[in-house]
């Protein structure tokens, strides 16, 4: 059954250190912060790695901030992980030190897994903000557990409620069913689709790095095609493909009458797959191209990494992307939030100019997508912000 959690209604816990929300005792972790490259090589072990805390794409997506890459041991052991940036505020007069999907740990079955988390959070805390003074900002990942822990942790340890996501929703498909389940658990209409895709002779090709270019090439068709502006972080995918192969994103096609048709970049890694990217050109729609194509992503993942979940991102807020998204996850994945951005300063003025810091940023977000729906229509969101159950009608 799906799980659409809404965790918005929470109020702040107890703040005691020594206990964290569940009522686990916070481990006492030691830390190291290293180079970018051991940092990409330990994380790539991790489950819960994600694209989002690697150095090779923070390097290249925000080139301006501090990055610290910080290693959590425990006796010896690496057990967890935050890429941390630091960004000065105007005129110098603060920090603030983000986590964007972290801290992530390294082993998610561990009994003691909450104990760590717990940890993490105490020894970030201790670092940016007792000694250094920074405002610490994390933004957790929507879970695929009914509760969301990690959020409700941060929490209870005193992190105030910041930014959220417009349209929050994560679409998480479930990759440990096997064939049949897996496709009984599809959405009627999407499995209608996918039936339907399989007998018009479509191929699909699971491709190499090398096979770039011809992704760039659809890519950049599709964009003008429907002559949106693109503020996605595609311009990293270059650095992405350089890395060794247990982080490099894979590369698939969809191919017609010996025409590419279709295309997709995911990240493999972890215990969560994610789609990265997407690319069609105007025949694929007919030919009901992104069926087939995500049905043997699907496949591929199942069979070829240790990926137990594939997620498919959000919709930024487009109906046939969320019932696109829907179908797929069926009866068997998970609709859960992006939570809000949780922020934490032990002095109450770098708290304050770190939120000001922040509203000052959201306006300007705000008054680009108003900018951005004037000049093309096609832009403009079609549905309405509906919370966990966002695009249902």
């Amino acid at each position: 059954m799906s799980v659409i959690a809404d965790r918005l209604s929470h109020s702040l816990a107890d703040t005691n250190p020594s206990v964290s929300a569940s009522g686990v005792k916070p481990l006492e972790l030691q830390t190291r912060v290293v180079s970018g490259q051991e940092w990409d090589r330990t994380i790539a072990g991790f489950d819960e790695v994600c694209q989002e805390q690697l150095y090779a794409f923070a390097i290249a997506r925000w080139p301006h901030v501090k990055h610290e890459p910080m290693l959590f041991m425990l006796n010896g052991e690496v057990v967890g992980g935050s890429l941390m940036m630091v960004q000065p505020l105007p005129l110098n007069l603060g920090h603030i030190a983000v986590s964007k999907w972290g801290p992530m740990l390294a082993d998610i079955s561990r009994p003691d897994a909450d104990a760590i988390h717990s940890g993490m959070i105490e020894a970030l805390i201790a670092d940016y903000a007792d000694k250094r003074g920074h405002m610490i900002s994390i933004l957790p990942c929507a879970r695929v557990d009914p509760t969301n822990n990690a959020y409700d942790r941060l929490e209870a340890r005193g992190f105030k409620r910041g930014s959220q996501l417009l349209y929050p929703n994560r679409y998480i498909v479930n990759l440990q069913l096997d064939d049949a389940a897996q496709r009984k658990s599809l959405n009627q209409k999407w499995r209608y689709h996918l039936n339907k895709s399989e007998k018009i002779g479509l191929s699909f090709e699971h491709a190499g790095p090398e096979r770039l270019v011809e992704f760039d090439t659809l890519y950049t068709a599709m964009t003008d095609r429907k002559q949106f502006s693109d503020h996605s972080a595609y311009d990293t995918v270059a650095s992405l493909m350089k890395l060794d192969d247990a982080l490099r994103p894979e590369l698939f096609f969809v191919r017609h009458e010996g025409e590419v048709v279709a295309g997709a970049l995911i990240f493999k890694t972890g215990d969560r797959a994610v789609y990265l990217y997407g690319a069609t050109n105007d025949k694929a729609l007919p030919l009901r191209a992104g069926y087939f194509m995500h049905w043997n992503i699907i496949v591929w993942l199942r069979e070829n990494t240790r990926a137990r979940w594939y997620d498919l991102g959000g919709t930024d807020g487009f109906q046939g992307l969320h019932q696109f998204k829907k179908g797929m996850v069926g009866d068997a994945g998970v609709i859960d939030l992006v939570p809000p951005v949780a922020n934490y300063a032990s002095n109450p003025i770098a708290f304050l100019l770190g939120t000001a810091a922040f509203m000052a940023r959201d306006q300007l977000y705000h008054a680009k997508r108003i900018i951005a729906g004037w000049r093309n229509p096609k832009t403009k969101p079609t549905m309405a912000r509906k919370g966990a159950a966002e695009g249902d009608q």
